[in-house]
């Protein structure tokens, strides 16, 4: 006779594993929330091996951090500074837990709207930057022309992109190239370089 897994209460809560760095294989947890998808090991594993000679000293910018996933990551793998950026307060309350729980003192965290902190905020020159806004809004072409337009990226910059629609059919800044790119299901994830 086959046994049959206990079902597992549902507490609201999802895990993460951070894959390398100085916090490799810590896992921690994050609210679940609709719209709230981290980005998967694998698409992180294959990114950070992209970004790999980039990312120690980094200065990095998540602007829709969401569980926190690739901004821990980065600052996992020595980015030496970090801000992440959520509308959603109880994201970035459960990061601000998972912050201390590593005793990190380099990461940033601000509950506001993305697009208007960039409008609004004094720039900082970030060297790499990560877009995962909620699908099916149009987020995607207006942060990254903000980002271009009011100086948010240092002149080399790297900017990770995730997407429901193909990077070749997005509306990026001119000076942008795509470095690297591949799709993980509905999602498309690409690199580029600013130039």
């Amino acid at each position: 006779m086959a046994s049959v897994k206990p079902k597992q209460p549902h507490g609201g809560q999802g895990s993460l594993r951070i894959i390398g760095g100085q916090w490799r294989s810590r896992k921690l947890g994050f609210p679940e929330a609709p719209g709230l998808r981290p980005t998967p090991d694998r698409v992180r594993e294959t990114l950070f091996n992209w970004l790999a000679p980039h990312i120690e000293g980094a200065k990095v910018l998540d602007a829709f951090t969401g569980s926190g996933a690739l901004y821990l990551e980065a600052l996992s793998r020595g980015a030496s500074l970090g801000l992440a950026l959520d509308a959603n307060a109880t994201a970035i309350s459960s990061l601000r837990h998972n912050l201390d729980v590593l005793g990190c003192s380099v990461g940033q965290l601000l509950q506001s709207d993305a697009v208007r902190y960039l409008e609004t905020q004094t720039p900082t020159a970030f060297d790499v930057v990560f877009l995962d806004p909620p699908f099916h809004q149009n987020l995607l072409p207006a942060t990254c022309a903000l980002l271009e337009d009011k100086h948010w990226l240092a002149e080399r910059a790297w900017i990770y992109t995730e997407s429901e629609t193909r990077p070749d059919a997005l509306p990026m800044p001119a000076n942008w190239r795509l470095h690297r790119d591949k799709k993980a299901g509905q999602v498309y994830y690409s690199l580029w370089q600013r130039g």
